[in-house]
């Protein structure tokens, strides 16, 4: 199984990316994590955050591998507890499908976004900084994969 990860912004501080390889790489190779980085749409003192939003939209929704069932990460989303989010995940597996997990800029999900993903998730009530939410994204579906398994990484 391929979970895609299609986020919103380049060129991420050094501890993103040390923090996402990390857990990255603790995934079995059955259950592998991949990044797609989409650029963030240009911004000026008369950027509108619609159209900034359409245009990164428009590009997510490019990046988003054919024939992948799609999450939303959503403020207004569901929230699951690190064991439901489990449970989610053996689901996926089981499923024998590919997901893209979309994660937004700072204006969020285009409706066209939010439309094509069949669930929306939301990590956290609380306003996360982009980069923190790729570490803890990456972190979270670590700690859910070792639930499914048995490893003691996760304590309750």
């Amino acid at each position: 199984m391929r979970l895609t990860i299609v986020a919103v912004g380049a060129r991420m501080p050094g501890w993103v990316d040390a923090g996402v390889v990390e857990y990255s790489k603790r995934l079995p190779r059955e259950l592998r994590l991949q990044w797609r980085e989409i650029p963030l749409a240009r911004r000026g003192k008369d950027s509108k955050a619609e159209r900034l939003c359409q245009a990164e939209g428009e590009q997510i929704l490019k990046a988003i591998p054919q024939g992948d069932r799609v999450i939303a990460l959503d403020v207004q989303g569901k929230h699951w507890t690190t064991p439901e989010l489990a449970g989610q995940l053996a689901s996926w597996q089981m499923s024998g499908d590919n997901y893209s997990l979309l994660i937004g800029g700072p204006d969020g999900l285009s409706p066209e976004c939010l439309a094509r993903a069949e669930r929306r998730w939301s990590l956290s009530a609380l306003t996360l900084p982009h980069p923190l939410v790729r570490v803890l994204l990456a972190e979270q579906l670590y700690r859910a994969w070792t639930i499914t398994v048995n490893h003691p990484y996760h304590r309750e």
